[in-house]
């Protein structure tokens, strides 16, 4: 047999297979569907559950199992991800709305891990079953072939209630994420009934039935005029507040409890804001904490923060709430699978496509319970047809040879081969018109169905089966009828599940503290090639200054009340006050920039640092990479805001030189291409720090600038280029805006 070989580009076969394998993941793993609010693994986990009869009020089963079975049989993906999906369902701190009662240690709010799956067990939770799984067996959702087609799932679950909204999401893709807050499940349905009655609503409208989040963990959503445009985009930042409380403790002293906590606080953040209080301390932040300690249980939250007597509680709160993580922002991003893609949406549009879905569903099932009782409202018409001729269908039994004979005879009125009493007989079977399934019902009738009081009972039940005929027909004819029969679902899943907010949601002015004006001193700021910073005092400095010198990329004196600025090549300025610098030992490692400012490391480099008052008393040059140079006075730098546009670039542009021209006499541009041009520093104009600058160096087609140099008059400063000495100082002088000289090697 002859090969065929397909020839095609390698990139474009990367290119496919990427993105086949990207929307794999954001369509059938991390994403939820907007209909039932489950990613795949959490639907088909409780399916699972289903399928096993794992019921609320039956025993629990082991977790080993639930995975195992689900694994095989739907999620080829292995069993921990399946056993997290299935923890997670089951923690209260976690969910709005738990859907599996877990028997065992399923971890704590503390970031305390669940117990091995082997361990453990669990079942369905009530509204599990009644809400999310009902009606599975009246074709309500599409069933689907399974990973290797040896079994079938529901494409989606028949959850009655808007799950997105009510128990939140988080899951990362490729290339996008979701992250949509727990709401309460009453205010919720109040909304889908509100929209239900007014299609029209908007949702500012929406709002007055659903306040915004409802964490399981409590707290205080701070920025309740920004909830509008929120809901309204479907993206942005919830600031949210543990809740406080001032009591007084023994001798006078007052202690902060912590009652309630950000949702973005439970697991290991509850460990790290306790540290990050006694960083408070250590670093001498505050002196008026005295003790912390966790005094949580299973009856809740309750972190006691003891101050000494007389210290201002209302500005430790404040501090709390500007230092730590006991105010945080969670991150809003509504995107969910609609319509068979991904897609970031309103709160309108969730309930919008939720409301669609249970019309949906409710179609199906009312269409199959229809077609049920016309099933049934035919046998009966049979049966009770069939009374009445009772005498001709035993003759017809008595005369037959076979089954197949009656059935003819029942159905189509053939009488060959049966033997009748009369003529009369004979004609009136051939008159007979039953259906198949009348026919059915027929020979399958017990005699005892003869009694007078039996046949009353038939007809009472075919009166019962007409009324549900017509009002089957008449939900899934009439829109406001399917309507009110949803609605009345949705009130009772309200009345029997519903819970009081736990999440209070106001406006909150800014924390403010005042901070304590602390002892000026002078520290050394050190910072090695890595981004560790520090702070050192200038005796242990002075004892460590051969080390300190050829560990440190950046080292330079400053006073402890001065910030530190940090130039990137992104064209960025971040600011570090010394002050929040880890102050300490010279062999402490540090802490990365990175977790002191708004610099990223992955993003951007830094090209120098220096503390504001160095800077304010000197000129900065800028240099690009096309070249174009300019200085700057520093007083322009001496802004409040954490990070500022410290010059513009034009278009792919990136800072390539940063660094203070005051004592300098000469610029030296170093191209790609080996030409170097050498001009005096009184050449560069200085300009705002919005300005582009002027061309420094007349660059030819595809050269760019790779290195820049300040030098002063009286030194010398050697380079080595491509293995060949190069001394700066004795370049030729030009003009600025030249080509310069190339460098032979």
């Amino acid at each position: 047999m002859q090969d065929n070989i397909i020839r095609t580009e390698y990139s474009e076969i990367m290119q496919k297979s990427y993105i086949d394998y990207a929307m794999s993941v954001i369509i059938a793993r991390a994403l939820p569907d907007v209909r039932d609010g489950l990613k795949p693994v959490q639907r088909r986990t409780l399916y699972d559950m289903y399928e096993l009869g794992i019921r609320y009020d039956r025993p629990y089963r082991k977790c080993a199992r639930i995975v195992g079975d689900t694994m095989g049989k739907y999620h080829p993906h292995g069993d921990s991800s399946i056993y997290e999906a299935l923890v997670v369902m089951a923690q209260e701190f976690k969910k709005g709305l738990p859907l599996v009662d877990g028997h065992g240690n399923f971890g704590s709010i503390e970031g305390d891990g669940a117990a091995a799956m082997r361990y453990t067990e669990a079942r369905l939770e009530k509204i599990t079953q009644e809400v999310y799984l009902q009606d599975m067996d009246k074709d309500v959702v599409d069933f689907v072939p399974n990973f290797d087609e040896t079994e079938r799932e529901p494409a989606v679950l028949p959850v009655r209630i808007p799950n997105l909204l009510v128990n939140g999401a988080d899951g990362i893709a490729v290339g996008m994420a979701t992250s949509i807050p727990p709401h309460n499940l009453g205010e919720v349905l109040d909304g889908v009934i509100a929209y239900m009655k007014d299609n029209r609503i908007t949702t500012e409208g929406l709002m007055k039935y659903i306040k915004g989040p409802d964490f399981p963990t409590g707290g205080i959503v701070v920025n309740k005029d920004e909830l509008l445009q929120i809901y309204e985009t479907g993206s942005g930042k919830i600031r949210i507040r543990g809740k406080v409380e001032i009591e007084k403790g023994k001798a006078g002293k007052i202690l902060l409890v912590i009652t309630e906590i950000p949702y973005t606080m439970i697991g290991a953040n509850i460990g790290k804001f306790l540290n990050d209080v006694a960083s408070l301390v250590e670093t001498k932040k505050t002196t008026d904490i005295i003790d912390i300690s966790n005094q949580s249980s299973k009856e809740g939250i309750r972190i006691v923060i003891e101050l000494r007597k007389g210290a201002d509680a209302e500005n430790l709160m404040n501090m709390l709430y500007k230092k730590t993580r006991l105010e945080d922002t969670f991150g809003t991003n509504m995107l969910a699978v609609a319509d068979g893609r991904p897609e970031i949406l309103s709160l309108r549009q969730i309930i919008e496509y939720h409301v669609d879905f249970q019309f949906e569903v409710a179609t199906r099932k009312y269409q199959t319970l229809l077609a049920k009782e016309q099933e049934k409202k035919e046998v009966q018409e049979g049966l009770m047809k069939a009374c009445d001729v009772i005498d001709l269908i035993i003759e017809i039994l008595r005369g037959s040879k076979n089954q197949k004979q009656v059935k003819d005879c029942l159905i189509q009125g053939i009488t060959e081969g049966i033997r009748f009493k009369s003529k009369a007989s004979e004609r009136a079977a051939k008159k007979l018109a039953f259906t198949e399934r009348q026919a059915t019902a027929i020979l399958e009738m017990r005699l005892y169905k003869l009694i007078g009081l039996e046949i009353e009972a038939l007809l009472k039940e075919h009166e019962i089966t007409l009324a549900n005929i017509a009002r089957y027909e008449d939900i899934l004819n009439n829109y406001d009828s399917m309507a009110n029969v949803i609605i009345k679902e949705l009130t009772a899943v309200k009345k029997e599940y519903g819970r009081p907010r736990r999440t209070a949601v106001e406006n909150a002015a800014e924390a403010v503290y005042e901070e304590k004006k602390i002892e000026e001193t002078e520290v050394v700021f050190l910072m090695d090639r890595f981004g560790y910073t520090k702070t050192i005092d200038k005796a242990t400095y002075e004892r460590n200054r051969e080390t300190a010198d050829g560990e440190s990329k950046y080292l330079f004196t400053c006073m402890n009340t001065d910030k530190v600025c940090i130039f990137t090549d992104k064209g960025r300025m971040h600011s570090v006050k010394v002050q929040e610098v880890p102050y300490g030992r010279f062999r402490d490692k540090g802490t990365p920039v990175d977790n002191l400012s708004n610099y990223d490391s992955t993003q951007e480099r830094i090209l120098y640092a220096g503390s504001l008052e160095s800077v304010k008393a000197s000129s900065l040059m800028f240099i690009t990479k096309t070249g174009m140079i300019k200085q700057v006075a520093g007083e322009e730098f001496d802004v409040s805001k954490r990070t500022i546009a410290a010059t513009k670039l034009s278009g792919e542009d990136e800072l390539l030189f940063v660094g203070m021209s005051d004592p300098m006499e000469y610029v030296v541009l170093q191209s790609v291409n080996g030409y170097f041009l050498k001009f005096l520093k009184e050449e560069v104009p200085y300009k705002k720090k919005t300005a582009i600058g002027v061309r420094g160096m007349r660059l030819g087609e595809k050269d760019a600038l790779e290195e820049a140099y300040l030098l002063e008059n009286r030194s010398e400063y050697t380079i080595v280029y491509k293995e060949k000495e190069v001394t700066l100082n004795k370049l030729k002088l030009a003009k600025r805006d030249t080509k310069g000289t190339k460098i032979r090697v």
